[in-house]
């Protein structure tokens, strides 16, 4: 197994943000891709962000991202080395403790969760970095050092934008740090297109159905992805593998680094008794309440051995003799039983219990065309209400100094770490593309092919595909915003020479 390896989280501030301004753009644009994580004052009503249609999830996410804000922002840089190992990346992680200027909606159970993992919202209130939300005033999008201007940066440096069950979080920034969202789907959809010509990608898709893991939630999908890279590594196989590298930072910059631990493989855990709950969709009702264990990398090992367990069981049902009872075929195949990531569930079986147990245990999630989607498997059901309350509670128990028993992170850079974990499940993804499928020219101009603009929709089989069609316009907004953009960049290169 590879050894253990600390990421150190950059704390950006008010105070500091001028200061670390020209290291965050140097990281955005020599990146390779750069990976995003939010955390939110809350969405409001749960039940309109699973509708039936995707337009009306749409509005509902819109009315969100309108009247609650972006507290904190993380932003992972990957830069893939070129004449190192396969796969080796410098990685730059900073968390953006943030403040909206106006007026907006925080939600009780948000500030409940939230200070339960650790936010300090003292330190946001008094060091926040002051933005506003909606269209550009006064064009401080394009100069000055401020939290819109650097989403600016982000635009202009063209690189692959990588989320996790992003099309929230993507929505809010679109919102709260570019313009006003659009009112239609459509519209958003080509407005992104152009925004990220490089792609969006989104790494709970990628889980799903591409790395078909048993489970998606993020500290599920991060571990997996570790485990199986060390796995690889140590097999000494011809495979690529992952290797990451972090600056080390001196001097001032030292004052705002967290460092992360990164435990070599699975501590050892007292508790063998796995929360089924937490185990399936990374959220329990009980909460930090729960006798069972909602260790992760306890559940993974389970997984890995009832697979294992059930390749085997298959091998020996070919030898029996017909007549014999077969395996249950409503199990998904190579997961673990009550694990049906794909598969909708009944809905008259605990339904309104299991959403009210989801409210309570935490109400914060981390986000004619092409765009149009099959309205197959619409009905709101178990699994797709487990799909919200794991986005509300999404790797709350992530890497800790080996004492993964506990069911709270007590860090404050949780977004920044997920960010972290959100890009490092990508790096690992790519490491599975055929080479046939890379581009030659030394660059990945399509880092996965199959999942290129691409982001998940909870309970729906197919995704959000990130297009612009022949019958869609982009919105007005947005074509202001672009000729902003570009021009700034060019004013700059002409003063520049």
């Amino acid at each position: 197994m590879t050894s253990s390896f600390v990421v150190p989280v950059i704390d950006v501030q008010n105070g500091n943000f001028k200061e670390l301004w020209p290291a965050m753009v140097v990281a955005i644009k020599t990146s390779s891709f750069v990976a995003v994580d939010t955390e939110l004052s809350g969405l409001g009503n749960r039940t309109s962000l699973l509708a039936q249609s995707i337009e009306d999830r749409y509005k509902a996410i819109c009315h969100a991202a309108r009247s609650r804000s972006i507290l904190s922002l993380g932003i992972a840089c990957y830069k893939k080395f070129s004449n190192k190992a396969a796969d080796t990346y410098l990685v730059q992680v900073y968390n953006l403790t943030l403040l909206c200027s106006e007026e907006y909606i925080i939600e009780p159970q948000s500030v409940q969760f939230l200070v339960q993992h650790g936010f300090d919202f003292n330190k946001q209130y008094a060091k926040g970095i002051p933005y506003h939300r909606g269209n550009n005033k006064g064009g401080s999008d394009n100069q000055g050092v401020n939290i819109r201007a650097l989403f600016t940066e982000l635009l202009r440096a063209r690189k692959p934008l990588v989320l996790h069950n992003g099309l929230i979080d993507i929505a809010f920034l679109y919102q709260n740090f570019y313009a006003h969202l659009p009112d239609r789907l459509v519209t958003f959809t080509a407005d992104l297109s152009e925004m990220f010509p490089a792609g969006i990608f989104d790494t709970k898709y990628v889980t799903e159905f591409d790395l078909r893991f048993s489970a998606s939630y993020l500290e599920y999908a991060y571990k997996k992805c570790k485990l199986d890279n060390s796995r690889n590594e140590a097999s000494g196989g011809t495979g690529r593998h992952v290797y990451l590298e972090f600056c080390q930072y001196a001097g001032a910059m030292s004052r705002y680094v967290d460092h992360r631990i990164c435990p070599a493989g699975p501590p050892i855990s007292e508790q063998t008794d796995i929360c089924s709950s937490f185990s399936a969709f990374g959220w329990c009702s009980n909460g930090t309440k729960c006798p069972l264990s909602h260790d992760t990398d306890l559940i993974i090992l389970h997984d890995d051995k009832s697979k294992h367990d059930k390749k085997r069981k298959r091998k020996r049902q070919k030898k029996k003799k017909e007549g014999e009872v077969e395996e249950d075929s409503s199990n998904v195949e190579g997961a673990p039983q009550n694990k049906m990531p794909h598969l909708e569930l009944n809905p008259d079986e605990g339904h309104q219990a299991l959403f009210a147990g989801c409210l309570q245990s935490a109400n914060l999630i981390d986000s004619n065309t092409n765009t149009q989607l099959h309205d197959g498997e619409n009905v709101k059901t178990e699994s797709e209400e487990k799909e919200l309350c794991e986005n509300n509670v999404e790797s709350t128990n992530t890497e800790m100094s080996g004492k993964s028993q506990n069911k709270a992170d007590t860090g404050t850079h949780r977004a920044g770490f997920d960010a972290f974990m959100t890009g490092y499940i990508f790096a690992y993804s790519c490491t599975l593309v055929k080479k046939d499928e890379v581009d030659v020219s030394g660059e990945e101009q399509m880092w996965l092919p199959t999942s290129f603009n691409k982001v998940y929709l909870s309970g729906k089989a197919t995704p959000l595909n990130i297009v612009k069609s022949t019958f869609s316009k982009s919105s007005k907004a947005h074509v202001q915003k672009m000729e902003m953009i570009w021009e700034g960049k060019q004013e700059r290169m002409d003063n520049a020479q």
